[in-house]
């Protein structure tokens, strides 16, 4: 016999397994955005841990990889094939730089913030200092919307 207490513990189960469930969020590759040309879009993306940040080709000619020294500690480097979609897992928080790797040097970055970043800033702006120009100009405006 089920009574009227156990019916609503297992609504409170389901209702904890739908909370649970990771977000997926997905940033467009593209050669011309609402920032200007060769951008991720969005550029800066909020998660939490457990969610999963997929990185789509939607122009040719692009791919996502995590920048060295830009990814909390332990979290291996993460690199996507030209013109494949990436999904990158997010395991620990913090702050992660995201680069296409050929278009770097015209300012391709993007930044994804996990929980609370302000203790992982000071690394990251010293490791965003050695970005190119405009990779580090885009950087530096997404972290400020951040910290």
């Amino acid at each position: 016999m089920i009574t009227r207490r156990m019916a609503m513990g297992g609504a409170g189960l389901v209702m904890l397994g739908a909370a649970a469930k990771p977000v997926v969020h997905e940033v467009r590759m593209l050669n011309r955005g609402a920032a200007g040309s060769m951008v991720f879009e969005p550029g800066l993306i909020r998660a939490l841990v457990g969610d999963v940040v997929r990185f789509l080709p939607t122009d040719p000619g692009h791919n996502a990889e995590l920048i060295r020294g830009m990814t909390p500690d332990g979290v291996p480097l993460a690199r996507g094939l030209m013109n494949r979609t990436l999904d990158l897992p997010i395991r620990r928080p913090g702050l992660y730089g995201v680069k296409c790797a050929p278009h770097l040097g015209m300012g391709m970055v993007a930044l994804i913030a996990v929980g609370n970043v302000k203790a992982d800033v000071a690394a990251f702006q010293t490791a965003a200092a050695r970005l190119p120009t405009l990779s580090r100009r885009r950087m530096t405006a997404m972290l400020q919307q951040v910290v």
